[in-house]
């Protein structure tokens, strides 16, 4: 008797596990990133590396300045006045993608314009939004919460932050070594939390 309860069980959970599994695996997944000194573009590619998805970069018709206080006073004034800069990067047929990553930095403690850009230009509704996020150890500030406010209908849900670089300081790309390893095992905790098995699907 007791081989037999546990014989069920075991069939039930292998059952579950594999309409689990296939379920994620028919998701089409969009990973868009913006990122200036590519800690942001480092977390995106351990995201896919453990989701799978297409990796796409936001790109501005007209980037902005390498000199970093130049691109701050920019952003600045873009953020006063409303001004959302025309993207070069185009995403066709994004009415395919079930989950939209949205990866960015912080920039003044909000949401960069290009990425507002982003959530205004394509409609992502009935979606699931998953935001992401890399600062110089300010926080998100209230990125996460203007992501939210452009996606009324989409499920936005749980994002994930880490202190990336401080371009303010000169210090650039640090998400390697003991930093990236850091950072996969938080991604992975992440995934998890948001109900994303990343375990049956990075196989």
């Amino acid at each position: 008797m007791k081989i037999t309860i546990s014989l069920l069980m075991f069939t039930f959970c292998t059952l579950c596990s594999c309409s689990e599994a296939q379920v994620i695996r028919h998701k089409k997944i969009l990973i868009v990133y913006l990122s200036r000194t590519n800690n942001t573009k480092a977390i995106a590619e351990i995201i896919q590396k453990n989701i799978g998805g297409d990796l796409v970069a936001l790109e501005l018709e007209k980037p902005y300045p390498k000199n970093y206080q130049a691109t701050v006073a920019q952003v600045a004034k873009e953020n006063e006045t409303g001004f959302l800069p025309p993207l070069k990067t185009k995403i066709d047929s994004i009415g395919k993608y079930d989950v939209v990553f949205v990866g960015f930095p912080t920039w003044g403690m909000q949401l960069p314009p290009p990425m507002k850009s982003f959530l205004k230009q394509y409609d992502l509704s009935g979606k699931t939004i998953v935001p992401f996020n890399t600062n110089a150890g300010y926080g998100i500030g209230s990125s996460f919460q203007t992501v939210k406010e452009l996606c009324k209908k989409s499920n936005v849900v749980e994002g994930f932050e880490i202190k990336g670089g401080i371009e303010r300081d000169g210090i650039l790309f640090v998400m390697k070594d003991e930093k990236a390893e850091e950072a996969k095992t938080l991604i992975a905790n992440w995934l998890t939390k948001i109900g994303i098995h990343y375990k049956s699907i990075s196989k």
